[in-house]
């Protein structure tokens, strides 16, 4: 069994953490986060680090215990570095571009599909196939990558489609005579 609650998350230089009750709140040089924890987890500030524990021995208590840790680590990371996701388009005539708030990509459809960019998040594109998805809320970053790979999806024959700069697409053999 994974003991990940057991490890205190440390605040680097440049964040500020605050613990008000079940509020827990980062604030950094890109932006701030805040977090409501259940009532089975309890965190407190310690010499320069926030120390998450199970209130009472109930089986929630322990399941979240780690899950509480680590939404603390993502939001103290996310307020001082920041998230990035790279994405790949693949295919013949697929590209993508930013155009003010949008990010316009053509995937083979008869028109183009214009995805607004959120608040919150920045969508660069250094090469037409290449997509890079960067902010400061990881579950935001992760949405918005997994909503645009969404629009087409790798196919497995040729290979098509958007994918995480990360993922390996298993290729099928196509029919045989």
């Amino acid at each position: 069994m994974s003991r990940i609650g057991k490890h205190p998350v440390p605040v680097p230089a440049g964040v500020d953490v605050s613990v008000n009750g079940q509020q827990v709140s980062a604030k950094g040089k890109l932006g701030s986060l805040s977090l409501t924890l259940i009532d089975d987890i309890t965190a407190k500030l310690e010499d320069g680090k926030v120390v998450v524990a199970p209130a009472n021995d109930s089986k929630r208590a322990r399941i979240m215990w780690a899950t509480s840790r680590t939404l603390i680590n993502n939001m103290v990371t996310g307020v001082n570095q920041g998230f990035t996701i790279n994405l790949e388009i693949n295919g013949v005539g697929y590209r993508a571009a930013v155009q003010g708030k949008e990010l316009v990509m053509q995937l083979g459809y008869s028109h183009d599909v214009k995805y607004p960019i959120p608040e919150g998040i920045t969508i660069k594109c250094d090469k037409p196939t290449a997509i890079s998805v960067s902010g400061f809320d990881k579950q935001k970053v992760g949405q918005v990558a997994a909503e645009i790979r969404g629009w087409k999806k790798p196919e497995p024959y040729k290979g098509k489609g958007i994918k995480y700069d990360t993922e390996t697409i298993i290729r099928k053999e196509g029919k045989k005579k």
